[in-house]
């Protein structure tokens, strides 16, 4: 097992939000709907993209500095909506340019981003991951039908899927060509421009982002060499929706969008369980053996805390988690008086090492972790062997009376590796449920970073 880490170039970087010819894709697994790859490969005229800005940016008092490319791309036309976008290219000085680039998409629009994702804060990205750094911003196209955005939008195009029949109608579907059109731009663009042949990107996204994210890969497109979805808990869709009733007694509030149109729980007419079936990450696992970082908050309000646990082992390649502990869906850190972080720093900290790690060709560490309470005992046996010595170790807990965490608070308590080997006990709570989970701190040429096990919920025992 892999653990990895957290979020959303959002508040620190918005983060925790000309050819023509069409990517031959490949071959369907049986098993696999062929709806997705099908939209992904219709050719499409109105795909085009023109460079109309380049200006140089420095950042911290001319300490870092780079050239911003400015990019205006068409993706397509999806049931008579042009999708525009902006695309951005970050380059930092100095960098010898590598043939992989790592590519955040993003829903809003430049300067405009949760947190406020500007240019000076590209140029920062950049300069980190050692390398350009592009966003994809305006995924989806919002608003339409009126003034519906978001979960609003997706639902919207859900149930005209379910009305119509019509397989383009998923709004997931035109938010992956989306990507795979910015990286035939990227590409394009790279060639003419920066002298320089792109043969992977490393994608990464939050959110809905981070669902477009999982189903980019899930295409099969060889460019994908990375991914990195950051707060989207949701992958195997309707054993999520069981285990949100099981836990908090209904779907969560924060998909009431899903839900007041009838859409969650999963209808059980055909083209509902069809309709999931496309959109769900699950589907296509067996895509999924590149490496991954998923990024998540110990208190999302979207999703349950052991969400992970019900995909987590059925995920093959190598893989990565990180929890940022209290921490909601934007991935921003709070004290024990309720009081924000201004920046995601831990999930932008991890995220630029994973990123560093797949352009760049260094090794993240490899960690197998165990995590048992057999019945009849009283705590939980926690391990992590790993084969780097962690800088630095810690178990996070916290409690509550049901399997509910969000508003909990979690509190930590650093260990000592022994060696490669890091082990605790955490004891079962006197009444109600705990939660706990390893921390391990790393270091990747001076930038420190945090990895994590999933999380595990034990139990008083029964009287």
């Amino acid at each position: 097992m892999r653990s990895s880490l957290a979020p959303l170039l959002l508040a620190f970087v918005a983060l925790i939000k000309c050819s023509t010819a069409a990517h031959a894709q490949p071959q369907m697994a049986a098993a696999i709907p062929p709806e997705l790859n099908n939209y992904i490969g219709t050719p499409d005229k109105s795909f085009a993209w023109k460079l109309i800005k380049t200006e140089q940016k420095k950042v911290l008092g001319g300490l870092i500095s780079g050239t911003v490319y400015t990019i205006e791309m068409v993706s397509q036309t999806w049931h008579g909506v042009a999708w525009d976008h902006t695309l951005q290219v970050f380059v930092p000085r100095g960098v010898t340019m590598p043939n992989t680039m790592a590519l955040w998409v993003e829903g809003d629009i430049p300067k405009n981003g949760i947190g406020g994702l500007d240019e000076e804060t590209g140029v920062m990205l950049a300069s980190q991951m050692r390398a350009p750094f592009a966003i994809l911003y305006g995924v989806p196209k919002q608003p339409l039908f009126g003034d519906k955005a978001e979960d609003a939008l997706i639902a919207e195009s859900f149930v005209r899927y379910l009305t119509t029949e019509v397989a383009s109608w998923p709004l997931l579907f035109p938010m992956v060509k989306s990507v795979v059109r910015g990286m035939d731009a990227l590409q394009a663009f790279a060639s003419q421009h920066l002298k320089v042949d792109v043969k992977q990107f490393v994608i990464a996204g939050a959110s809905k982002r981070g669902w477009t994210t999982w189903l980019t890969a899930a295409t099969g497109d060889k460019r994908v060499k990375a991914i990195a979805p950051l707060v989207f808990d949701m992958v195997k869709m309707g054993s999520q929706i069981d285990l949100q009733i099981a836990n908090y007694g209904k779907p969560s509030e924060m998909i009431k969008d899903y839900s007041d149109r009838l859409l969650l729980p999963i209808p059980k007419t055909d083209p509902a369980v069809r309709l999931w079936k496309m959109i769900d990450p699950w589907t296509y696992r067996e895509r999924l053996d590149l490496p991954k970082l998923i990024v998540n908050g110990t208190n999302d309000e979207f999703w349950t805390l052991d969400s992970l646990n019900l995909y987590w082992d059925g995920l093959k390649g190598d893989k990565w988690v990180m929890y940022v502990p209290n921490a909601g869906h934007y991935l921003k850190q709070r004290d024990e008086k309720g009081n924000e972080e201004k920046m995601p720093m831990q999930a932008v900290n991890t995220l630029v090492a994973f990123c560093r790690s797949q352009i760049h060709g260094k090794p993240m560490p490899n960690f197998n972790c165990d995590m048992v309470c057999p019945p009849g005992a009283i705590c939980l046996d926690m391990s992590v062997m790993c084969d780097v010595k962690p800088s630095s170790c810690r178990v996070l807990s916290t409690d509550a009376g049901t399997r509910d965490f969000r508003n909990s608070y979690w509190k930590h308590e650093s260990l000592t590796p022994d060696g490669m080997t890091t082990t605790c006990k955490v004891n079962l709570p006197k009444a109600g449920h705990r939660a706990a989970l390893l921390e391990l701190e790393f270091e990747m040429e001076g930038l420190k970073y945090k990895l994590s096990t999933p999380p595990r919920i034990i139990e008083a025992r029964k009287k």
